[in-house]
């Protein structure tokens, strides 16, 4: 039997519109990262940014492999599953008349979907203890939307998602806990991360290591005092 692929993807817009971008992740069947793949849109729209992220991940997987989509978009989730047949029986007009948007980007992720085993997962952005494909869905996209510039590689080389916030307790007050995190020799803060990843320095860190900030990345808490 096929092992099913799970991946994800995701596709910002700075300003909505604004800068904008698409990017993917591809794993294994257990979940484990194994490629991703990032690029830019120019000024454009979250919408335009999320399927076309759908939409070139579809374009880089095998048809004939069952896949797990994981977004964070529903508006992207239902143009591909629950609106798509009435649109289509309509003329690609929508329940009031008015034309579907993104109507060419739609219809071509309906024809890549046609004959493949494809389940979508809406996973929740942005959270403590998230799902972990999305967040680095996400982390390259917003790369890729601030920078325009293309990017990609393998698990060697995944972009890492900056810590989500902790949640504030009720009334507002930022939590006082320290537990989990300490401070670097430099004064910068450490804490456990939730990813697999590699430090600047090329060497690797495994998920629950103690990583800080690296320059603009993170990594091993003695390569932030070599980069001081």
């Amino acid at each position: 039997m096929v092992e099913r692929v799970i991946a994800a993807c995701d596709g910002p817009a700075k300003g909505n519109p604004g800068p904008a971008a698409w990017a993917y992740v591809v794993a294994d069947s257990a979940g484990v990262p194994q490629r991703w793949q990032a690029g830019s849109l120019g000024h454009s729209t979250n919408n335009i940014g999320e399927l076309t992220a759908l939409e070139q991940l579809l374009l880089a997987t095998d048809p004939a492999v069952p896949l797990e989509v994981r977004l964070d978009s529903t508006y992207t989730r239902d143009a591909a599953t629950k609106w798509l047949a009435g649109w289509k029986r309509n003329g690609w007009k929508t329940a009031a008349g008015k034309p579907v948007a993104n109507r060419e980007l739609i219809q071509h992720i309906d024809a890549l979907l046609e004959g493949r085993d494809v389940t979508f997962v809406y996973v929740p952005a942005h959270q403590v203890d998230g799902d972990p494909l999305n967040a680095i869905a996400d982390k390259a996209a917003s790369d890729a939307a601030r920078t325009q510039e293309s990017a990609g590689g393998t698990a060697a080389d995944l972009p890492v998602p900056e810590p989500s916030p902790s949640p504030s307790p009720r009334g507002g007050r930022a939590a006082s806990s320290s537990r989990g995190r300490r401070s670097s020799p430099d004064g910068s803060r450490t804490l456990p991360t939730r990813y697999v990843g590699t430090c600047p320095c090329a060497r690797p860190y495994a998920k629950g290591d103690m990583i800080t900030r690296v320059g603009s990345s993170w990594g091993h808490s003695q390569c932030a005092e070599a980069h001081a």
